[in-house]
């Protein structure tokens, strides 16, 4: 027997066995359509709960934080962004971040100098405030490079690297 000829006769199997199984199921829906249908919902149910289960391990994988130390320089870097003009901005009181939107003052120029600080400034740590329960959440850095020299600040530890 060749190839196809044992080929020909698997998918004559297949379509034999899907028609006898298709015909069993359409008797069920007839005869006893409470079983069908709760035969299909269960399909269902495995089909969504196999969905909604997830992946191989059920871990996100991410980058471990960097431990910082006091006195050390880094370099502001924000992980959540691929823009690398994006600026970071620095503020007076931890916690402050993001709670207020000064685009319309960007715009007429009110913005106070040395508050938004360009990726990849050089930056040293001077002391650290802890946040909700997150250790070290934000850090209190001093400029040390560009136009903005000597200022200091407070920025989320994450955009320091």
């Amino acid at each position: 027997m060749s190839n196809e000829e044992n080929a020909k006769k698997s998918v004559d199997a297949a379509k034999e066995t899907a028609g006898k199984l298709f015909s069993s199921m359409m008797d069920l829906k007839e005869n006893n359509p409470k079983v069908f249908f709760g035969i299909i919902g269960g399909v269902v149910f495995l089909f969504i709960a196999m969905m909604v289960s997830g992946g191989d391990s059920g871990i996100i994988s991410s980058s471990s934080p960097k431990s910082l130390v006091t006195g050390q320089r880094y370099v502001l870097k924000n992980p959540n962004t691929y823009e690398v003009e994006s600026p970071i901005q620095l503020v007076a009181v931890p916690g402050a971040i993001a709670a207020f939107d000064d685009s319309e003052d960007l715009e007429k120029g009110k913005v106070e100098s040395c508050r938004r600080i360009a990726q990849g400034t050089p930056v040293t740590v001077q002391e650290f405030q802890d946040f909700a329960g997150k250790k070290n959440a934000f850090v209190k850095v001093q400029v040390e490079d560009g136009e903005c020299k000597g200022s200091a600040g407070w920025v989320l530890a994450i955009d320091v690297q």
